[in-house]
């Protein structure tokens, strides 16, 4: 009995080392998920400093944003969106900054799936959050193809 025990065990252990290390990286700061982490970055950091037209290169042009209010989704093209952000900075009573607190990524060489954490400070006021990005490689780099986001 121990030793069919000992042998499923061993079976056991050999195949969960060979399902992590066929596994997609997910949520590890490892160089493979250096280029998502910096993408994403990036677009908080633009986002932050007012570069529009920085932040508006992030997305591809086929891309839908969604806001998640009380469990009811609102869903825009990319033009709407991104004229609302510039409005929303240019309205603000105390200037916005935007920072990501946690990166969870699940990927590819094609794809990536990203859930990010945020942290949102406007004056004394801040916000917290999640937004849950699908990115596509191209060319030109990472892109936003999907964004789910939602406040806390």
């Amino acid at each position: 009995m121990m030793r069919r025990f000992l042998i499923h065990l061993s079976f056991v252990i050999l195949h969960s080392s060979f399902l992590a290390s066929c596994s997609p990286s997910v949520g590890t700061t490892s160089g493979d998920d250096a280029d998502v982490r910096a993408f994403l970055t990036r677009y908080f950091s633009t986002w932050s400093a007012k570069d529009m037209e920085g932040y508006g290169s992030c997305f591809h042009e086929q891309a839908r944003v969604s806001f998640v209010q009380q469990g009811t989704p609102h869903t825009q093209g990319l033009t709407d969106f991104l004229h609302g952000q510039k409005l929303g900075h240019a309205t603000a009573s105390a200037p916005m900054t935007e920072v990501p607190t946690d990166m969870k990524i699940l990927r590819d060489e094609r794809t990536a799936q990203a859930s990010v954490r945020w942290k949102l400070t406007k004056g004394a006021e801040i916000t917290t959050g999640t937004d849950c990005f699908t990115l596509i490689k191209t060319p030109q780099g990472w892109k936003i193809m999907s964004l789910v986001f939602y406040n806390d």
